[in-house]
């Protein structure tokens, strides 16, 4: 397995930097039949003024006579269209249409490219950061500048936003971290600024050799301040709705659809060749999947797993490795899991192998470690099972035999997906335990809150790298990290993190995160990760240009057109 596992997974660092997500939560699970993704160079620092590739050619108009209406299953009701409030996979879609950074993504790579960001140079040291604009402007005509820039990432930083995504640029930007986490925060400590109104510039805590593919990412947005100032909370209304991505906001119809429609401001209005996108807030697989064989929909992120064999005959199936991780994870500073050898019970008493086999039944890899191996980091290795020594820790945590272990509850958002691999979990533990386990489904927005929060023993989870590198698995376990809802803490594993940060690319800094991941998952077992992704989508790309399968899973509308 560890070849197939290299194989699959090893194209990941040599693809370049780029990035999510979407470290972003993702949805539901994915599929098998695995198509090769391409290759692209990558981007590396310069203190000369850097020449990043040109956006992607505008594609060829279409030459039907109805409009080019692209319709898509987009999972769960998006929590929200500010792209400082949002943090999952549903709403990164919606959020790569109406919205647009400094940089963007390739459709075929997936590889940062320029977006707001016409051009830049970097510094010697490879700390500063400096950004040559373009002539861009809001939906509603107003200019885009480099202060927009500034206001926009400091809103995301202040704490009095609450953005659940702020310790991401934290990770990034130089006094980023001091003012995000200050009960008196002086927006002056954050080494951003305006040098002119088309001049931006960063300084960076050290030299970050992903940094340009982080840029893309909707924690690092830029955001309408002046609509935000007139209508607060409205202003994600489509009456009210100003943006600067190739699309607009057409009409919201919560729980059940969202439509977009071409924006004639935006700076590259020419590639934009669909007429209309319409994203549909539906997280049943069945309901879906029936949509997408009837017509109603054109592009189906998933397949329910009793219909996977079926859907490997079609043309229209596509599946790749995705740099994710799907694991459970322990709140450790809640009964029972705040004993580390109950942890480690529950994680060593899967079985992993048998989890893809009968349950996923979609060519998912067996995982131990949270970070899929990547060229130069070999990860944690094979899965572990031992029942008898899950058995032995489960009595020197006071439970010998399951005996007195007190009531727990899993939690999943809802999912069939997610329900049927919680069910083999659940019945894992009471296999081989002797622990019954109870199941708690919550609507997506509600179970990423509580999960944020910490409010719940056991709960599942999913990560889609936001870079090809294996700190977008690990910098968010930080102590007090946003996305850390499992509290945990170790002194050892925060120093290897940000000692890393501050470190040149090479074999010494992979061997401090990975020393990291074995705290973490070795001693601490603060995560139960169990498979690393491979992603299924159903596309018609015989109609549909555009679309392209790569690690990481990112399809701009922006770049999709009818043939």
């Amino acid at each position: 397995m560890k070849k197939l596992l290299t194989v699959l997974l090893c194209l990941f660092l040599a693809m370049g930097v780029f990035i999510s997500c979407s470290g972003k939560e993702e949805a539901a699970p994915a599929a098998e039949k695995v198509v090769e993704t391409p290759k692209a160079e990558t981007p590396a620092p310069k203190a000369e003024a850097a020449k990043p590739a040109e956006p992607a050619a505008p594609a060829p108009a279409p030459v039907a006579d109805e409009p080019a209406v692209f319709k898509l299953i987009n999972g769960a009701e998006p929590e929200s269209l500010d792209p400082h409030l949002i943090q999952g996979v549903p709403e990164h879609r919606i959020y790569e249409s109406l919205f647009e950074g400094l940089f963007a993504y390739d459709p075929v790579t997936a590889d940062a490219i320029p977006g707001l960001a016409e051009s830049y140079e970097v510094s010697d040291d490879g700390l500063v950061y400096t950004f040559t604009l373009r002539d861009a402007v809001w939906s509603d005509g107003v200019a885009i500048t480099a202060q927009t820039v500034v206001d926009s990432w400091l809103r995301e930083l202040n704490p009095e936003t609450a953005a659940p995504y702020a310790w991401f640029p934290s990770m990034f930007v130089a006094g980023a971290a001091e003012y995000n986490g200050s009960d008196n925060p002086d927006p002056s400590v954050v080494q951003i600024r305006a040098l002119d109104e088309k001049t931006f510039q960063m300084e960076l805590i050290g030299p970050l050799p992903y940094v340009l593919g982080a840029l893309p990412h909707y924690s690092f947005a830029v955001v309408p301040l002046h609509a935000i100032e007139e209508h607060g909370a409205e202003w994600t209304s489509p009456e009210n709705f100003v943006g600067n991505g190739p699309f607009v906001l057409n009409e919201w119809k919560p729980q059940q659809y969202i439509s977009v429609v071409p924006n004639d401001k935006y700076w590259d209005a020419e590639a934009v060749q669909l007429d209309e996108v319409v994203y549909y807030a539906i997280d049943d697989n069945n309901t879906a999947y029936n949509m997408y064989l009837n017509g109603e929909v054109d592009w189906m992120t998933t397949v329910p797993s009793d219909q996977l064999e079926a859907a490997k005959m079609r043309d229209d199936y596509y599946a790749s490795p995705q740099l994710a991780t799907y694991y459970y994870v322990f709140q450790v500073e809640r009964a029972p899991f705040d004993d580390v050898n109950v942890r480690k019970a529950f994680a060593l008493s899967v079985d992993r192998d048998a989890l893809v086999e009968q349950i996923t039944r979609a060519g998912q890899i067996p995982a131990w470690g949270i970070v899929p191996p990547m060229t130069g980091y070999d990860g944690l290795g094979e899965p572990m099972m031992d029942v008898r020594k899950a058995q032995e820790l489960l009595a020197d945590a006071g439970y010998p035999g399951g005996e007195g272990f007190p009531e727990t509850v899993i939690l999943y958002n809802t999912s069939e997906g997610h329900k049927k691999i919680a069910e083999f979990l659940q019945q894992e533990w009471e296999n081989n335990l002797d622990v019954e386990v109870k199941l708690e489904n919550q609507e997506w927005g509600t179970y990423l809150s509580n999960r944020n929060k910490g409010d719940f023993q056991v709960a599942r989870a999913g990560w889609v790298g936001d870079y090809q590198d294996p700190n977008t698995f690990l910098d968010m376990f930080i102590t007090g990290g946003g996305m850390n809802g499992g509290r945990y803490s170790n002194d050892d594993y925060d120093r290897l993190i940000n000692d890393a940060a501050r470190m040149t690319p090479g074999p010494e800094r992979f061997a401090a995160l990975m020393e990291a991941e074995s705290i973490m998952i070795n001693e601490d077992q603060a995560n139960m990760p169990l498979y690393y992704y491979v992603t299924l989508n159903m596309i018609d790309t015989d109609k549909w240009g555009g679309w392209h399968t790569n690690t990481m899973d990112y399809h701009p509308t922006k770049d999709i057109y009818l043939k």
